[in-house]
């Protein structure tokens, strides 16, 4: 009985954020920010490492609301949502929030596996990553444009207006074999309500 108590009180202050605003991810304890200027939160999760689940970062994802109007619309659930959640060349934003401290080569290490194979300028923006604390964010977005922009811990990187590239950036959460699938799922899960 105290499970499902439990299990209640979670989903009602989850549904709670999310009609404010802010949603929380619910494993966490994080929360995110509905609206971000001209972007809205598809959706949030949990990134968690080795068989013990160690939580390493709640994760948001932002879409322009343009996109969500129009280019996603009505492609809730479908393969081809993601498709064009990586390709797509409108605003979209990853924003990591770190719940433990990485070090440089974990964090380097962990896209360079999620990356293997691709070329460009894929190192140089690995090489963007540093030690990071917890507590602390990482922001990445692509802005047609202007490119795939990286903010690690405050710290602004120079665009990379490479389009292969934020297409492989994204597709580390967001593709056929993405780093968790459950949280490729998470990473959609407004998108029932959003994209109607």
């Amino acid at each position: 009985m105290s499970k499902l108590l439990a299990t209640f009180i979670l989903v009602f202050s989850v549904v709670g954020f999310a009609r404010g605003q802010e949603v929380m991810e619910p494993r966490s304890g994080t929360k995110f920010a509905t609206k971000n200027g001209d972007i809205s939160l598809l959706g949030v999760g949990l990134r968690t490492k080795t068989i013990a689940r160690v939580k390493v970062y709640a994760v948001g994802l932002y879409v322009a609301d343009s996109a969500i109007s129009g280019a996603l619309k009505g492609k809730a659930g479908s393969p081809e949502l993601y498709r064009e959640l990586i390709d797509g060349d409108f605003k979209k934003t990853i924003v990591m929030k770190f719940l433990r401290d990485v070090s440089t080569g974990q964090i380097r290490d962990a896209f360079n596996e999620s990356m293997k194979g691709v070329g460009g300028r894929s190192q140089e923006w690995i090489n963007y990553f540093t030690e990071i604390r917890s507590g602390q964010e990482c922001v990445i977005s692509w802005i047609p444009g202007v490119g795939l922009t990286t903010k690690v811990a405050g710290a602004e990187k120079p665009p990379i207006n490479e389009k292969a590239l934020a297409s492989a950036v994204f597709a580390i959460w967001l593709g056929v074999k993405p780093v968790q699938d459950d949280l490729k799922k998470d990473l959609v899960s407004r998108s029932v309500d959003l994209l109607k």
